[in-house]
């Protein structure tokens, strides 16, 4: 069946003129002369039935069905860019399209990436920001680092470590003192993460306390924004400790008390069924999984 698609050539010419708002900048960009790309968009015009510009004695302007169509040739063709360079640059490379829940990946996974990267230069990976489940079969994602049940239909989950998350603050909040009690704690500001909703009643219920300003406070979608507005002297957050190392190191957070809630949720590594053999995702896992194991075990003998 023959595609109903205009030239390539008049699109990059209708696209460089409606960025330019100018055909004369618009053949000095392509190497043409102004009357190529005049033809080029006359043409397109043609194909479309659709007047894309207004033209005057003072130049040209896209009419509103221009704009409109610019806006999707120049996503279109920025596609097709960066699939060709893709293809380009791998010649027998592979690449791995990661989803990550956002602070573990830049907090605790791109630090040690460089070591997979080492051990493995013949695998690229790029990530990708995902705080909620998605269907695999409706994007380009190859795997998924998600904190959950594991109850992912179609995949097969691989444990990385658990989440016990402790109140952290600005120095400022302790007044002084090296740990503060639970019901210090129930009266202050309480910063709550809209992924985990119901995480303070059950930190405090975990604690046998009760408080009606378990659910109160401001609501931030990640833990770099939890943290970011603790450090700022804005209340306690629940965090766990090793997403927040290196504020906990120099000292811009500190642990309010070391009480942690038991969950039956963790981080995994999630690989739908179709792809667990593939090479690439088969070294990432094996990786992920050694290093994960790794650095519980440091830390536990800690």
């Amino acid at each position: 069946m023959r595609r109903k698609i205009p030239s390539t050539t008049a699109l990059i010419a209708f696209e460089s003129a409606a960025r330019h708002q100018s055909f004369t900048k618009a053949a000095q960009e392509l190497s043409l002369t102004q009357g190529a790309v005049c033809r080029q968009i006359a043409g397109l015009e043609e194909f479309l039935n659709i007047e894309l510009f207004r033209r005057s004695r003072r130049g040209v302007q896209l009419t509103e069905a221009g704009v409109s169509y610019a806006r999707r040739v120049a996503s279109q063709l920025d596609a097709v860019e960066r699939d060709t360079l893709a293809v380009m640059g791998q010649q027998g490379a592979m690449t791995i399209e990661l989803a990550v829940v956002p602070t573990f990946g830049t907090q605790w996974l791109l630090p040690r990436l460089k070591n997979f990267q080492r051990l493995h230069p013949e695998v690229t990976v790029n990530l990708t920001n995902r705080t909620r489940p998605f269907l695999f079969a409706d994007t380009e994602l190859d795997a998924a680092v998600y904190f959950g049940d594991a109850d992912w239909p179609g995949t097969r989950a691989y444990l990385l470590m658990g989440e016990d998350m402790m109140p952290v603050c600005s120095p400022a909040l302790m007044a002084g003192r090296s740990e503060l009690t639970v019901e210090e704690i129930s009266s202050l500001p309480l910063l709550q993460q809209s992924t985990r909703p119901y995480a303070w009643r059950q930190w405090f219920n975990a604690q046998g306390f009760s408080t009606p300003r378990d659910m109160t406070g401001p609501r931030y979608e990640l833990f770099s924004m939890l943290a970011q507005a603790a450090m700022h002297e804005m209340g306690v957050a629940l965090i766990p400790p090793f997403l927040i190392r290196r504020e906990l190191d120099e000292g811009r957070l500190v642990v309010a008390t070391a009480l942690t809630m038991p969950t039956d949720k963790a981080y995994y590594l999630m690989i739908p069924e179709r792809k667990l053999e593939s090479p690439a995702l088969v070294r990432l896992r094996d990786w992920l999984v050694a290093e994960a194991r790794g650095y519980v075990e440091a830390n536990v003998l800690k």
